[in-house]
């Protein structure tokens, strides 16, 4: 916001000597010869040449620092002007404005950093011994001449330097020189306030960007359209809203230098791949830029242990790729195989068939078990995305080029799909009895494989597994309980990096190694959560500058106040949660009229219609509860909530592993050889110590959800006592819920 000039400015510049009444020195300086060859390179290193651009923005505060502009470019007095303003608002681009929309534009500008100026200002002044010839000022003429940062230049010289503002006149070579008139005229930049400077010029105060959010959406779509055009393509790309909106709540510290910056690392993440450094694409990579691009410093990041600092060698066997090769397309991708021939050539109920035993009795207790602990790890080694990828690279090698990336608010239209499909897994496990069935449990391993495989040909990398995937859904959304993370070092990325090769991929680079960049499509450096890692390395193996780290940190590090989640999360959240109501539907809607005896036999309609509303229980509860809380707040508490039902669902689940996962051995072999089958080692655990341990991570969720539901509502909250209440009702109709026969 520019200040007008008053009478305290006007003041001084009244003993300024006057040009014999003559013309105005705006007048004179438009008027006065350009430089001679040897004058001009003399300030060639200093010369201001032209305005990096205009005032961008509508906003009050844009408008104002426009008019500012506008009246000190039309001042007939040609006063001088002190620009003010944090780091990095491009103060000197304003004097530049100023400079060349005023009469005088024709005349030269220099620019001289006044944190470099010596303290005798020799650079500006010259030797007394020479009356200033071939001084900076006496080859200036009447051009214009702008000292940037004048609050850090020293002491004696910024007097002389007020001295010229207010005086229009110059010692040469120090205080016992002879006078010199310097027709021309004087801008100032300051990051702090001078009075006495500010005391004699025209003041023009800018304002942080962290005020002008308004402005934010159009200098970011400006600056793309600018750079886009110097990168040469032919079209800019657009900028999501959601950006923008992420954006606009980041404080920009560095203001426009730091905004400027990370544009040009979001447009340098967006080229092909393929382009070297000194090549330019002739079209845009995309249409529209991924948020991935846009990723600002996060909040700091405490009690952290870097895992590589400690251990180098598991840095080196994680980021080795044959190590994954052999895992992933030696290993997994067989035992799949192997694993659905054995559901369909196999007897079909679990007493009988070890693959179904390890299926449900293994699987998915140590996948909940997993949770904490390693995240979304099961993602990297999941058999279904194997299979993608490998029908993904055979349809390349015949020639097939899956579409790029669909960039866009593709969690709006896919988390909704992601939420259904899992309930359609669950209404099929119940009312099919799945648990018992080899060949509908490989149908459902299949189907899944399936919808992998097709987003693989469809689409590059992993898209079905980051948006469409049911399993992948629900271990994005529990990895944000993870003591594991994998991040960049934001500092490391923006100044050091210029392949991007962990977000994009690309050829081998210092020793970053050949990759096709993050297989979900996010660069390190702007995961907030655990919900788009699987820990699959690639970040690691790529980047050159060892930024990548794995890490230990507190349990639900990711759960802040500051969370920004996608809201349809809510409804995966509220469909596993129906996982419970479904799983003991007899115990809540049993005694109702017209219900079935069971839910796998039966006419059809009645037991779909009844699994279908003992599936829908917790949504109906949580729409009985929007009226009490904010949008906002309740998707908090849901949050909240989260280590209260990874802890509900694994003691659902604690029942079958328990009793079954220790058979599996006798289960595998009893069909072949009876008598062998009876010899072999088994375990199942007593009703008893299954009751305990369903209590032990019911009481850990409910810890859990307490302590997170404290820092995501704030201490002294109006809904934190009710949440409470609520978690701890919860907790005790969940345990009674889960609780054995």
């Amino acid at each position: 916001m520019a200040e007008q000039p008053g009478s305290a400015a006007d003041a001084p510049l009244a003993d300024r000597p006057a040009a014999a009444a003559g013309p105005t020195p705006a007048e004179a300086a438009a008027l006065a010869p350009l430089p001679s060859a040897d004058r001009y390179r003399r300030l060639a290193p200093h010369l201001v040449v032209r305005t990096r651009r205009g005032i961008v923005g509508t906003s009050r505060y844009a408008t104002r620092l426009r008019e500012a502009v506008r009246q000190a470019s039309e001042d007939g007095q040609a006063r001088p002007v002190l620009i003010s303003g944090e780091p990095g608002l491009e103060k000197d681009n304003l004097a530049a404005l100023i400079h060349f929309g005023s009469p005088a534009r024709r005349q030269l500008m220099v620019r001289l950093d006044g944190a470099l100026l010596r303290q005798d200002g020799a650079e500006l002044f010259g030797s007394a011994s020479s009356d200033g010839a071939g001084s900076l000022l006496e080859s200036l003429g009447s051009g214009a001449l702008l000292i940037d940062k004048i609050n850090q230049v020293p002491s004696p010289l910024q007097q002389a330097l007020l001295t010229l503002a207010s005086t229009g006149q110059w010692r040469a070579g120090g205080p016992g020189g002879s006078l010199h008139p310097f027709p021309g005229r004087v801008f100032f930049t300051s990051e702090v306030a001078v009075p006495e400077v500010d005391r004699l010029c025209l003041s023009i105060r800018v304002p942080p960007l962290r005020v002008r959010r308004q402005d934010l959406g159009e200098w970011v779509r400006y600056s793309v359209r600018m750079r886009s055009r110097a990168l040469g393509w032919s079209r800019p790309p657009q900028v999501p809203e959601a950006v923008i909106q992420r954006l606009q709540s980041y404080d920009f510290p560095g203001n426009l230098q730091e905004l400027e910056e990370l544009l040009n690392r979001a447009l340098q993440q967006a080229r092909p791949a393929h382009a070297s450094d000194g090549a330019k694409p002739t079209a845009p990579e995309v249409a529209q830029l991924p948020e991935e691009v846009f990723w600002t410093p996060a909040r700091q990041q405490r009690f952290r242990f870097d895992l590589w600092r400690w251990k180098p060698g598991l840095r080196e066997w994680l980021r080795n790729p044959l190590v994954w090769k052999v895992l992933l397309f030696g290993l997994v991708s067989w035992l799949f195989v192997l694993v659905n021939v054995w559901l369909w050539l196999g007897p079909q109920d679990r007493a009988h068939n070890g693959g179904l035993t390890l299926f449900w009795a293994w699987w998915w207790p140590l996948i909940l078990l997993s949770y904490p602990l390693v995240g979304r790890l099961w993602c990297a080694v999941c058999p279904f995305m194997v299979w993608g990828e490998i029908s993904q690279r055979l349809a390349r090698l015949l020639g097939w080029t899956p579409a790029e990336w669909p960039r866009g608010s593709s969690d709006d239209w896919a988390a909704p799909l992601l939420a259904a499909g899992f309930a359609a897994i669950l209404l099929w496990e119940s009312v099919w009895d799945l648990e018992n069935s080899a060949k509908l449990s490989s149908c459902l391993l299949l189907l899944i494989t399936a919808g992998a495989v097709i987003g693989s040909l469809r689409f590059e990398k992993r898209f079905w597994c980051r948006y469409l995937c049911p399993v992948g859904g629900m271990n994005g959304l529990f990895a944000k309980l993870s003591i594991l993370e994998l991040r960049a070092q934001v500092g490391t990325c923006s100044g050091s990096c210029s392949t991007y090769g962990c977000f994009k991929g690309g050829p081998a680079h210092g020793e970053g190694l050949a990759t096709a960049g993050c297989p979900l499509g996010t660069h390190p450096a702007h995961l907030s959560t655990n919900r788009n890692c699987v820990l699959c390395m690639s970040c690691a193996q790529a980047c050159p500058h060892r930024s990548v780290q794995l890490s230990l940190r507190p349990p639900a590090a990711d759960l802040q106040r500051d969370l920004e989640a996608p809201a349809a999360e809510a409804g995966l959240f509220l469909v596993l949660a129906g996982d419970l109501t479904l799983h003991h539907w007899q115990r809540l809607l049993g005694a109702l009229p017209l219900a079935p005896a069971s839910l796998s036999e039966g006419p059809l309609l009645p037991r779909l219609a009844f699994a279908a509303l003992a599936l829908a229980l917790p949504s109906l509860g949580f729409l009985l509860m929007r009226p009490w809380f904010s949008p906002q707040r309740l998707r908090r508490i849901l949050y909240a909530l989260l280590p209260l039902l990874w802890g509900l669902l694994l003691a659902r689940h604690l029942p079958l592993g328990m009793a079954e996962a220790g058979t599996v051995l006798q289960v595998t072999v009893a069909p072949l050889n009876g008598p062998l089958a009876a010899q072999l080692p088994s375990w199942s655990a007593d009703g008893h110590v299954i009751g305990f341990c369903q209590s032990v991570v019911v009481v850990v969720g409910l810890v859990g959800a307490l302590v997170l539901l404290r820092r995501l509502l704030r201490v002294g909250s109006s809904a934190l006592p009710a949440a409470s209440l609520l978690a701890l009702a919860l907790a005790a109709g969940g345990r009674w819920l889960v609780a054995l026969a």
